[in-house]
């Protein structure tokens, strides 16, 4: 059994774990979360997709972020919903699209002129788009769910493209979850 499989094993094992407590909204998402980069991490780095390796990085800070924001009761009146599954702000989208763009583009310079990727493009699409997802899952923001579906469907068929079918496969799992997700948490956020 080669490294590879043994991740992508393994990966695929915390990967369906950190899904089921998305979905359930459960704050033990953020443990896992901050544990699975770590597998992927070395994996990524192995097959050559440099931007996604590096974003296991941030995954493990965001996983320590959401763990701290999930955890904070709210402090005043305007907070009270702060902790509750909500539909993204109009005022937030543009600084959120503006924030994906402008990491799209920094992380494309930096594998096209630092690196011998041959996937930059989508690589730091992916990127950026999961930096983006993070930080609106640590806010419950329903959409979240919305950019990991793009997210998802990038990656399987970067990593196909990449020969790792195992994760490839989990991604393909992740674009029907993340789907499932998305109706479950717009029907929560109707609630409040």
């Amino acid at each position: 059994m080669t490294l590879s499989v043994i991740l992508q094993a393994v990966g695929i094992v915390l990967g369906l774990l950190y899904l089921w407590l998305e979905y359930k909204a459960n704050i033990w998402v953020w443990v896992v979360g901050a544990i699975m980069p770590l597998v992927h991490g070395v994996l990524y780095l192995t097959k050559g997709i440099y931007a996604d390796a590096i974003m296991q990085l941030y995954y493990v800070f965001a996983g320590i972020y959401g763990l701290m924001v999930w955890l904070r009761k709210p402090t005043s009146k305007s907070d009270k919903h702060e902790g509750e599954i909500r539909h993204t702000p109009i005022g937030w989208i543009a600084p959120l699209v503006a924030t994906y763009a402008v990491l799209h583009v920094v992380l494309y310079y930096l594998l096209s002129e630092f690196t011998d990727s041959t996937i930059p493009f989508f690589d730091s699409m992916s990127t950026a788009l999961c930096i983006v997802a993070m930080w609106m899952l640590s806010r419950k923001l329903v959409e979240q769910w919305l950019v990991w579906l793009v997210v998802d469907m990038i990656s399987v068929g970067l990593y196909f493209y990449k020969d790792i079918p195992g994760t490839a496969s989990l991604y393909t799992l992740y674009c029907i979850l993340a789907v499932a997700g998305y109706v479950r948490w717009r029907r929560q956020a109707k609630k409040i």
